[in-house]
């Protein structure tokens, strides 16, 4: 909700309580009128203005410039119409004008509508046609006019003031939603679209021949893309990646049988999304009794596992070998992904950032940071590496 909302509100209200004020003072003193028939007269368009267009004020989009200035005109007719409706002595005695202080209500919805230039020219109009009115300038009236100018220009800036925040706050909100779409593509592109590059070069070179020219052109590629993905400009759609190799880099995520896909409201058993990491190197620990996780959550941190075992495979070794806990808190779930090879130098994760490798930055972290969880990484040069993934119940 807009937060000047609630001044167009307080304005409608305002309008509706000023002309009933108006209307009594105007009763009250009746038979102290010189000449109460035009004083009738107004008070009728008065009343009939403000139920009419009670629409007009409940938005700056209905609230127009058309009918600011007609009921401005309302308001500055009814001051000048005073001297006609009321005896010289109690203009002089410093009585109320017809429109009284429903005056101020017009003066206000310039402001609210168009900031503190448009209640500054307003309040002059008024100022102007209650000098006009009294003939000559009074103190009560001077202090009158100046109270409705500077509560006017002082809403009116208010109004300017939030207006611009709630655009600063819209960019900002969409900003975010961009990154947020920017690095989950840049995880998708990391998990599927780089591995299938870096597997087409590595085969390449193998083989060689024709195939080494391809696995040349698939390595300049996956370099092109690491640095466009790490300057924030990736736009691409990511595709299934074949895996290398047997159980030990056994996707659970991808490529569904539709006739038998799980509803995808429904809670997920974590267990059965990591038990196919296990193989020969791979030791997967999880309890005896299920690991219940909102759908989507247990997808992602599946896949972040997955992630920190390809770097396992890439960084530690064939023959390396990693353990996976899966532990089951009261409020939280846990996943530790550990080594036994050679450690991550210091240094090499801010480095590999840098260099569009972002297997452990969105990957993993950024994973478990969408989630609203952490990924923790310890690492000991000779002594192995462990992620640990907390993501709270």
């Amino acid at each position: 909700m807009s937060v000047e909302q609630p001044l167009w509100r307080a304005l409608t209200g305002y309008r509706l309580l000023t002309a009933g004020y108006a209307v009594a003072l105007f009763a009250v003193g009746y038979d102290g009128h010189a000449r109460p028939v035009p004083g009738i007269a107004f008070m009728a368009v008065l009343v009939v203005w403000t139920l009419a267009t009670l629409g007009m004020v409940s938005s700056p989009q209905r609230c127009t410039r058309g009918f600011l200035f007609v009921d401005l005109g309302i308001a500055l007719t009814g001051i000048l119409l005073t001297p006609v409706v009321e005896t010289h002595q109690r203009i002089v005695e410093g009585g109320p004008t017809l429109p009284s202080i429903w005056t101020a209500g017009s003066v206000l919805a310039f402001a609210i509508k168009g900031g503190w230039r448009w209640a500054a020219a307003a309040s002059c109009l008024v100022g102007g046609a209650n000098l006009v009115e009294r003939g000559a300038p009074a103190r009560d009236t001077v202090h009158n006019v100046l109270l409705v100018a500077i509560a006017s220009i002082a809403i009116g800036y208010v109004v300017e003031v939030a207006r611009a925040s709630e655009r600063t706050l819209a960019r900002a909100l969409q900003i975010e939603a961009a990154t947020r779409e920017r690095e989950r593509l840049a995880r998708d592109i990391h998990d599927n679209v780089l591995q299938v590059l870096a597997m087409v070069q590595r085969r390449g070179t193998e083989i060689g021949g024709q195939a080494e020219a391809l696995g040349i052109m698939a390595g300049e590629q996956e370099a092109a893309l690491r640095a466009l993905i790490s300057g924030g400009g990736a736009v691409l759609s990511a595709v299934p990646a074949p895996r290398e190799g047997g159980p030990d880099e056994a996707d659970p995520g991808h490529e569904p049988d539709p006739e038998h896909e799980p509803d995808p409201d429904a809670p997920r058993d974590l267990r059965a999304l990591l038990t196919p990491y296990s193989g020969t190197r791979v030791t997967v620990a999880a309890p005896g009794t299920p690991v219940l996780l909102p759908a989507r959550a247990a997808a992602e941190l599946a896949a972040a596992v997955g992630a920190a075992l390809e770097n396992v495979r890439k960084h530690a070794g064939e023959r390396a070998h990693a353990w996976i806990l899966l532990e089951d808190a009261p409020d939280a779930v846990l996943v530790s992904v550990r080594d036994d090879g050679p450690g991550i130098p210091e240094g090499r994760l801010a480095d590999a950032e840098a260099e569009g490798r972002l297997g452990v930055a969105q990957s993993i972290r950024g994973r478990l940071r969408d989630l609203g969880g952490t990924a923790e990484l310890v690492s000991v040069p000779g002594q192995g590496t462990e992620v640990e993934l907390r993501l709270g119940k």
